[in-house]
């Protein structure tokens, strides 16, 4: 089989881990330092119950200012990771065959 006889194989890309980590990192990073931030702006008595729960996965990660910036470093690195397993999984599952 040659690369310009036209076939759907022939057309799969690989995909790039380290660009995927970034992004999934990058994209979970944001989404809880947000989540974090925009709970301590609202206040209240009770501020991010369910949020804080985090903090069992994530030591010293609480609903405040310094663990909206923990959270990013935190979630980052959980993305990161989860960002390079569904590439490898892919690139295993798009491998031409024969």
């Amino acid at each position: 089989m040659t690369e310009k006889d036209g076939t759907v194989e022939t057309y799969i890309q690989h995909l790039n881990g380290r660009v995927w980590g970034l992004a999934f990192g990058l994209l979970s990073g944001m989404a809880l330092f947000v989540a974090t931030v925009v709970l301590v702006l609202k206040g209240g008595d009770d501020v991010g119950t369910h949020l804080g729960l985090l903090g069992n996965f994530f030591p010293f990660y609480d609903v405040t200012w310094f663990g909206a910036f923990l959270g990013f470093i935190y979630a980052f690195f959980v993305g990161y990771i989860t960002g390079r397993a569904v590439c490898i999984f892919y690139n295993v599952a798009a491998r031409p065959r024969g």
